[in-house]
């Protein structure tokens, strides 16, 4: 079973100076271009790169020297620190908290040029007042609370830019750092749904069962199908459908080698377009339906200016769609569109928040450092 998210924490990444955030079942962040609504998003996937063991290489991506913040600083060394809160099943507090701290190399290390380095990690479990360090990793050394819960140190051949998380693959163990991990891998993060001429979205796909849509999208055809043949019920998918485009129809055949989709419009009504005929904007609003409609939903998911190619009157469909998805798992929304967020937020459902940015570093209108709202907000 997958645990809920709580609280999100990030200091020292791009514009994220220290920020502390509580989590809900619907969070929506707007705000102009340039306040870093996208570092919030961006460093959830960090968290899921630590999850899959490579927070290191996605650093070195983009290049560590840039992600650090570059703002006025306090002594010490330049670091990130990234932290997620989950709840055990049935709780709204946390139950695990896990951290970790990214920086340079030293100057004579083992490295391959400036690749990021694990400065430390840590798993703590909250028992009500209680604080139970399960792993603790400083540098190399690693120790973790063994089954008589005394901290032991763990025999791991890790290098510098891995991460425990990635690498401690020992369920009967150390099943709470599995259930942490399991947990942020079944994560979805979709930004790169792509809808030109070479997008996966336009082409068929294998026939195979597709609960859930790939980041990339390029299951979609599978995932309709599996509603329309598996699940055997496309009523919600349909409704959605002719509220956003009056009069179309999504036709999903029954797959054979391949699986497709197409659509039907009223002023064609004998002509089945197919996927790579579609405008972006169709298609964009069709792969947000199956990554919020599927047949199941990931424990979280995150957008990233979904909006981009629709066109302004789908705003209030695609916020009834988001709505609709957060009764089954927890959304993350960063958008540039006053339309979609107030869509949102005309339906009373989530918390939409407005980011803005102060002496470079991004902030959350009426947050404060401690991670919480003041009364007035």
């Amino acid at each position: 079973m997958y645990l809920p998210a709580r609280e999100f924490s990030a200091s020292g990444y791009r514009s994220l100076q220290r920020v502390a955030y509580p989590v809900s079942r619907l969070d929506v962040f707007v705000g102009a271009n340039g306040v870093g609504k996208s570092n919030l998003y961006r460093a959830l996937e960090l968290l899921q790169g630590a999850a899959a063991n490579t927070l290191g290489r996605d650093l070195a991506q983009e290049s560590l020297d840039l992600a650090l913040w570059a703002g006025r600083r306090t002594r010490g060394p330049r670091t990130i620190r990234l932290a997620i809160g989950l709840s055990a099943p049935n709780r709204l507090e946390t139950t695990f908290r896990y951290e970790v701290e990214v920086g340079l190399p030293p100057p004579v290390s083992p490295t391959l040029g400036r690749e990021p380095q694990i400065k430390s990690e840590s798993l703590t479990y909250f028992a009500g007042s209680r604080k139970i360090c399960l792993l603790d990793r400083q540098g190399p050394s690693v120790t973790a609370r063994n089954d008589e819960g005394r901290p032991v140190a763990i025999d791991l051949d890790i290098l510098g830019s891995e991460t425990v998380l990635g690498r401690l693959d020992d369920p009967s163990r150390y099943p709470e750092l599995d259930a942490v991990r399991r947990t942020l891998l079944a994560w979805r993060f979709y930004h790169d749904l792509r809808t030109d001429a070479d997008s996966a979205l336009r082409r068929p796909c294998v026939p195979v069962a597709a609960p859930t849509l790939t980041s990339d999208g390029s299951n979609l055809a599978a995932v309709f199908a599996t509603l329309a043949h598996i699940r055997e019920d496309t009523t919600d998918l349909d409704a959605v459908i002719d509220t956003a485009f009056p009069g179309a129809q999504l036709v999903i055949p029954k797959p054979e080698r391949m699986a497709d989709f197409g659509m039907v419009f009223p002023e064609f009504p004998q002509r089945v377009f197919e996927a790579a005929e579609l405008s972006d904007g169709t298609l964009r609003f069709l792969s947000l339906a199956g990554a919020l409609m599927a047949y199941r939903l990931p424990p979280f998911i995150a957008l990233n200016e979904p909006e981009s190619s629709l066109h302004p009157d789908l705003m209030t469909a695609l916020a009834r769609m988001i709505v609709r998805a957060s009764e089954r798992t927890q959304i993350w929304l960063v958008t540039h569109s006053e339309r979609l967020a107030n869509a949102v937020r005309e339906t009373g459902a989530g918390a939409v928040r407005t980011v803005l940015k102060a002496d470079g570093a991004t902030a959350i209108e009426g947050l404060t450092l401690l991670g919480s709202f003041r009364e007035d907000d």
